[in-house]
């Protein structure tokens, strides 16, 4: 359960015909590949085949040719006799159009793909989870399998990243990586985000909080203190849950209990400053006119009191024709709501809370419904449901309702959140990001561009200063800070921030981590550690990829001085987490309310569910 970097610091200096290098001790460490050898010693080395279109294999590259690499694959997974082994030792790295190897007259049209001599040709994207190493001339990436390519030469190093950032936008975008190729993608307002070497980094320079070690502005240590505790003081509680149950999703409370909800009902468990354990009742889904399939959401209201539980369409949608309301104490569904508008019946994809705190509000009675172009707030005192409608007008044409009608093309919405006041940030398959304030449902203050990738899930501080979306391959860290023209600080949500925003940061693993995160490795759920006062911040974040748990430290990944971030090229990514594998894929990864911190811990402990059991970590400061 070790960080990350205690898989990449190692380095070895290679001896004469080492034909391979350890990547792991007995912690699984992930080791560098050896330098490459001498010139001399390459010259009679076995040649690999470049991709090149339309003719024959070209002679083996020569050692002073610039895309000359070594090709490294790692095998033996985290066990502890993994390693490196050399599968070529002069190969040829080239990127190429799918179509290149057509015998036709027509130039190819097809995506960029990385093509490494005979062995490896794969699609140019986010899946391929491509880290560099520029002291080290050292690529690592994932395609069926785990490789790292060692440069010859310097400048072969720097060109083969330069081609990659270029062939990854036209991938993302279909546009080329010029001037005007990303001024189309991201407007003249978001220049940092197309060019974040050119960007404003007083947001991330001026990134404090409550227990930051320095004044504002103060250059971090590489490694902040709070995350040596968390990596090195987990203290586990472990049980498994009722026989039969197999867990579908993670209900936390604030109060007195938890909720894991299973395949025939909804287990209790109690809250502690150790995390969550202990039998409590159990409720069977009863009462209510129809029946229904295991809830894929679980929503708690009215002080937690009563749960709202959504399920899915049968035909294997995520959407849903309504909600069932639990009754908590007496274990009964008290009523099924339908979602209907002027006599239409609608469908939902998701459901929140008013604002992050309204679970504890004892007389809550509306919540926030997604449907893929539709935004509103339901009521449950008035059966005619709806009570507000919101959709992005401004942005497409097509967002426009009438009598339930929904068109064929619109916003796509997948996911969102509220913060603190009860301001909505919504993700998209586009991959945008739309920020809306308390006051105007109807037109988002922000719209934040993609990055080439769908928004699965999206998270907001209570402060609503910052984001966190979630992709397939990468967690984005977005700060919705400005300074507006009066000089006054301001967020995304309640003005519009023109050309003052800062490009974010990306969350990535390891690929060696991504690749062992199981075949499900697709990461879920990006939260951001619970708090519901305001000028508290929240100190972690965490997400599901597969068996893996994965925790980053906040302030951290907001530190412009931390290490990850130096010599990187584009938006800076950060590889310093803390992994907590699981022998199974995992449910859900949450961390436990704020108030559960207690005094001799830096944060409430970590509750991490998978179907058959459920896990907390609390995290100590004894040392």
């Amino acid at each position: 359960m070790g960080g990350s970097h205690s898989r990449e610091d190692l380095d070895f200096s290679e001896s004469d015909d080492d034909a391979e290098s350890r990547a792991s001790d007995n912690s699984s460490d992930y080791g560098t590949p050896p330098p490459a050898s001498a010139s001399s010693r390459l010259g009679g080395a076995g040649a690999a085949t470049p991709a090149s279109p339309r003719a024959h294999p070209p002679p083996a590259p020569t050692p002073a040719a610039l895309n000359a690499v070594k090709l490294y694959l790692h095998i033996g997974g985290s066990t502890p006799s993994a390693k490196w082994i050399v599968v070529d030792r002069l190969a040829a790295a080239s990127f190429v159009r799918t179509g290149d190897d057509e015998d036709d007259e027509e130039p190819a049209s097809g995506p960029w793909c990385l093509v490494v001599g005979s062995k490896i040709r794969a699609r140019v994207g986010p899946e391929l989870q491509l880290k560099t190493f520029p002291a080290q001339r050292r690529v690592d990436f994932v395609a069926d399998g785990v490789w790292a390519l060692k440069f010859l030469h310097a400048d072969g190093f720097g060109e083969f990243c330069s081609k990659y950032h270029s062939c990854l936008f036209e991938n993302s975008y279909g546009v080329a990586a010029t001037d005007e190729g990303r001024a189309k993608v991201f407007g003249k307002d978001f220049q940092a985000w197309a060019r974040p070497e050119d960007g404003d980094e007083s947001i991330w320079e001026d990134a404090t909080d409550g227990f930051s070690p320095g004044p504002k502005g103060t250059p971090m240590p590489s490694r902040s203190p709070m995350l040596k505790p968390l990596m090195e003081d987990l203290r586990e509680f472990e049980e498994p849950v009722e026989e039969g149950s197999g867990i579908q999703s993670l209900a936390l409370g604030a109060l007195d209990n938890s909720f894991l909800v299973g395949d025939s009902g909804i287990q209790v468990v109690r809250n502690f400053e150790h995390g969550i354990h202990g039998k409590g009742m159990s409720v069977k889904f009863s009462g209510g006119s129809t029946n229904f399939t295991t809830p894929k959401k679980a929503l708690l209201m009215r002080a937690e009191t009563n749960m709202l539980l959504m399920s899915p369409a049968t035909d294997g949608k995520p959407h849903a024709k309504g909600v069932h309301q639990l009754d908590i104490e007496t274990g009964k569904v008290v009523s099924e709501w339908k979602f209907e508008k002027d006599s239409a019946d609608i469908n939902m994809r998701d459901i929140t809370n008013d604002s992050k705190g309204a679970q504890l509000d004892p007389s809550e009675s509306t919540f926030l419904g997604l449907d893929d172009n539709r935004l509103c707030r339901w009521d449950m005192r008035d059966r005619r449901g709806i009570v507000q409608n919101l959709a992005s007008a401004t942005e497409s044409p097509v967002l426009q309702w009438t009598q339930g009608h929904q068109f064929s093309r619109g916003t796509n919405f997948q996911c969102f959140a509220s913060t603190g006041d009860g301001s909505i940030v919504v993700g998209s398959l586009d991959g945008k990001i739309r920020l809306y304030s308390t006051t105007s449902m109807r037109m988002a203050k922000t719209a934040f561009p993609g990055l080439g990738s769908p928004i699965t899930h999206v998270d907001v501080t209570y402060d609503g200063r910052w984001i966190l979306g979630t992709t397939d391959t990468y967690l984005i860290l977005i700060c919705t800070i400005f300074i507006d023209k009066d000089g006054r600080e301001k967020t995304g949500f309640t003005g519009r921030m023109g050309n003052r925003i800062a490009a974010p940061r990306l969350l990535k693993l390891n690929p060696l981590d991504f690749h062992l995160a199981g075949a499900n490795n697709k990461f879920r759920e990006g939260r951001f550690s619970w708090v519901t006062e305001n000028g508290k911040q929240e100190r972690h974040l965490v997400a599901t990829v597969g068996k893996y748990s994965v925790v980053w430290n906040f302030l951290q990944v907001k530190n412009s001085h931390h290490e990850c971030y130096q010599y990187q090229e584009g938006l800076k990514s950060c590889y310093c987490y803390k992994v907590i594998p699981k022998d199974e894929s995992i449910v859900a990864s949450r961390f436990m309310h704020d108030k559960y911190a207690v005094t001799d811990s830096p944060e409430a402990p970590l509750v991490v569910a998978t179907p058959m059991k459920v896990t907390s970590f609390s995290i100590s400061s004894r040392h």
